[in-house]
């Protein structure tokens, strides 16, 4: 069981092994949850301002919500050297640890999805269950962001200076999400250059934890969600209806659908 309640509100920093400097929030008291936004997004944008903060710790819940690099106010390396999923959930295990949690829920949005996934392999006795909110099938198979073509090309709309001319909906998509006021769009273009695959079917079957996975009805960016949670063990899927990609974060039976995972058995501490 964690108190954080009494750190609500204040932003924390922590070194990475590489010098990267991390920010991180924790608040409310209970069962520890961490939160890990998508690409482009912070902890502020993608849970505070959706609601997140206020429905986790309400039930009971102490969350701690990172910015991942290149992201929020962490710093925001333009070298594509200092990014990849392997290198960033290290950075989430850097920050379970100044936040001192041994063990936690990982709640995953998109790329933080890939994160946690990533986290979840690579310290298995960190992650008591998962939920990947907007990762579906295609992590799996089919259009998938992290392949090197879609890198490119998502990386050229971010690096551009003719921003009229990208011709591409979701590179002129991701290249206005870039544009918002405090984004770094070379940051971005960088991690969005060092993207990984997705890890093999063969180690997702391995994780031995239960495993949500919601996408929304419409998300043409993640695809269905049933194919992946068929990929774990413990998996299962749940649908929101009327959502897309950038829609089902701030949708409350989003929210719902994790608080009922993380509620559904006792938790690590």
């Amino acid at each position: 069981m964690c108190d954080l309640a009494g750190e609500q509100g204040l932003t924390e920093f922590v070194v990475a092994g590489d010098g990267v400097k991390l920010a991180f929030e924790r608040m409310g008291e209970g069962k520890p949850v961490l939160l890990i936004h998508g690409f482009g997004s912070s902890a502020q944008q993608n849970w505070k301002s959706t609601g997140w903060y206020g429905s986790l710790t309400a039930a009971g819940f102490a969350v701690v919500a990172m910015d991942c690099r290149g992201h929020g106010l962490s710093d925001k390396p333009h070298d594509p050297a200092f990014y990849g999923h392997d290198r960033m959930a290290e950075d989430a295990a850097t920050v379970m640890a100044a936040a001192d949690l041994p063990s936690a829920a990982v709640v995953g949005y998109s790329m933080g999805g890939f994160i946690a996934l990533r986290l979840a392999a690579a310290h298995p006795a960190r992650v008591s269950r998962l939920a990947l909110c907007g990762v579906g099938e295609f992590y799996l198979r089919g259009p998938r962001i992290a392949n090197p073509q879609a890198r490119s090309s998502l990386a050229e709309a971010l690096l551009t200076d003719d921003k009229a001319g990208i011709t591409d909906k979701r590179g002129r998509m991701f290249r206005d999400f870039a544009d918002q006021p405090g984004k770094d769009r070379f940051a971005l273009a960088a991690c969005m250059q060092a993207m990984s695959q997705g890890l093999p079917i063969e180690a997702l079957a391995q994780l031995q934890q239960p495993v949500l996975v919601v996408c929304g009805a419409l998300d043409d960016i993640a695809g269905a969600p049933g194919p992946l949670a068929a990929a774990f063990r413990f998996g299962h899927a749940v649908t929101i209806p009327g959502r897309d990609h950038m829609s089902a974060v701030g949708e409350r039976k989003t929210r719902q659908a994790v608080l009922d995972e993380l509620m559904a058995a006792p938790q690590d501490s």
